[in-house]
């Protein structure tokens, strides 16, 4: 490790929960400071994992009485069975049998790693909003934490940590000093990170916003709700590079989202390319992208626009890559990247259909349906009537959605790609057509609207505050209308502005 940088773990107190029969082996343990986590499984031998291998700490096995002397120590474990230790980074999670008895435990050490942003210290001093994606374990969270203790101390923005389940700051009220001066929202569980987001900007006036993990349709909108007030933001994702991003219906919008267009035939023959071709849809949420593939090495797209173009194109993007060497300096190199003919065709194929599982069936927000032994015209005043913005396709091999007769179905087999979501009908009607595209239009509607009209609110408040006009995110012409009620009730104006599909209401104060 560089002599700049330091490791605070407060290991002794994640120590003195344990059963002394546990803790005295680890106080003797060689490998001490490189502990990951301690394994307790009912009748198993107790175990102490490291980066490399693992040792038990007793002979004989787990009992009851050493996972309630550990659960005794500790605060209640929230939803997502998770427990902590007040002001460390410590994580302890649970194990628990049919009956809902803790069976097992997950002892894990969380350390604060000061001086790990470095080597991205100059793009965090930018004001860039920064998107970090890595495979999980690879630091994502602690460089995450730094970066909020970096700008908050350093550089005095006023940086606000949106912290699900308390990953970034630790259990308890008072946060970890590993985010130094920041100030920390917590969210109970991660259903309501979105909701947490929205409010840290409206709330609390952030110049940065800190937030990790976004992994959902409504997180994502949030994000670019939050960039689009011009307020920095940091985050993380699901996903190990840029092209993973590409290829997720539901994360592609953090960089611009993607869509088909159709070229007219001389315009394809100048680029050389087919008629339906893929680009990007929107400025990114993100500026730029960095790709963290090990602890000393990292992968950056400077310009997060000009690389998805690139991408989309088939032609090859260029990354820089910073390394540490053994004497702790930073390296700087070159390479560059292409999506293969698979990825461009699989992003294609996710762009438009984002199914989503919400426990209310799916939700078909946008795509192109085949209708097969029924009425393409009363598939298309359903999907009106819906507000949908899913369009009539007439090759079932381009379909995202295929709606069928039941007995067709069963009689012919499948059709159409095997990707493409099927749903049936029993009669060619209008009302049974419409009952099931409903099924998959609007299980999220509801959801849908309300983040409509919250973000219309908090740019009403926004507009009174400052005197500034406010765009809001594209909607379709229904929540459109929605959102002109919403402002017209606060005694303020609106107008939709740009073409579909990115028609949207700005929002003009008197």
């Amino acid at each position: 490790m560089p002599p700049e940088q330091r490791v605070t773990d407060n290991l002794d107190q994640l120590l003195e929960i344990l059963p002394p029969r546990i803790r005295q082996p680890l106080v003797e343990h060689p490998n001490l400071e490189d502990l990951l986590e301690i394994i307790m499984d009912l009748g198993r031998p107790i175990e102490a994992r490291f980066p490399s291998h693992y040792d038990l700490l007793t002979d004989d096995p787990c009992t009851l009485e050493d996972i309630h002397s550990v659960i005794s120590r500790l605060g209640e474990f929230d939803r997502d069975n998770r427990a902590g230790i007040e002001r460390t980074l410590h994580r302890i999670s649970a194990v628990r049998n049919r009956r809902g008895e803790v069976v097992g435990l997950t002892c894990r050490v969380g350390r604060a790693v000061y001086g790990t942003i470095d080597i991205i210290r100059d793009l965090i001093e930018s004001g860039r909003n920064i998107l970090l994606l890595g495979r999980p374990g690879v630091g994502k969270t602690t460089r995450l934490r730094e970066v909020a203790r970096v700008l908050a101390d350093e550089f005095d923005r006023r940086v606000v940590v949106v912290d699900t389940n308390n990953e970034i700051a630790g259990d308890g009220d008072i946060p970890h000093p590993g985010i130094g001066r920041s100030r920390r929202m917590q969210v109970p569980n991660d259903r309501h990170q979105h909701d947490v987001m929205i409010e840290a900007v409206e709330n609390h006036m952030p110049e940065v916003i800190v937030i990790d993990e976004i992994g959902t349709d409504a997180e994502t909108a949030a994000a670019r709700t939050i960039a689009e007030r011009g307020v920095q933001l940091i985050g993380t994702a699901h996903g190990n590079n840029l092209e993973n991003l590409l290829s997720n219906p539901t994360l592609m919008d953090l960089i611009g989202g993607v869509h088909s267009v159709t070229l007219g035939d001389e315009e394809a023959r100048r680029r050389g390319t087919q008629k339906t071709v893929l680009e990007r849809q929107a400025p990114p949420t993100f500026d730029t992208v960095i790709e963290i593939e090990s602890i000393d090495q990292l992968a950056i797209h400077h310009d997060t626009a000009r690389c998805v173009d690139a991408l989309l194109l088939g032609e090859a993007a260029t990354v820089e890559v910073r390394q540490r060497n053994t004497e702790g300096e930073i390296e700087h190199s070159t390479r560059s990247v292409r999506l293969t003919g698979s990825e461009v065709e699989h992003a294609g194929s996710q762009l438009s259909l984002d199914l989503e599982g919400s426990g209310e069936g799916l939700v078909l927000t946008a795509g192109c349906v085949f209708p097969w032994g029924i009425s393409r015209r009363k598939v298309e005043q359903a999907l009106q009537e819906l507000h949908s913005p899913a369009v009539i396709t007439r090759n079932p091999e381009e379909a995202d959605l295929i709606i069928a007769l039941q007995h067709r179905l069963e009689r012919e087999g499948p059709i159409g790609r095997r990707e493409a979501a099927v749903i049936t009908v029993r009669s060619n009607t209008h009302s049974q057509i419409k009952a099931a595209l409903r099924e998959v239009t609007t299980a999220s509607e509801a959801a849908r609207e309300a983040f409509a009209l919250r973000e219309a609110r908090d740019a009403v408040a926004h507009a009174l505050a400052s005197g500034e006009s406010v765009e809001l995110l594209p909607q379709n012409s229904y929540v459109r209308r929605l959102q002109h009620e919403l402002i017209a009730e606060h005694q303020l104006m609106s107008r939709s502005v740009g073409r579909e599909p990115r028609r949207r209401v700005k929002v003009m104060p008197l």
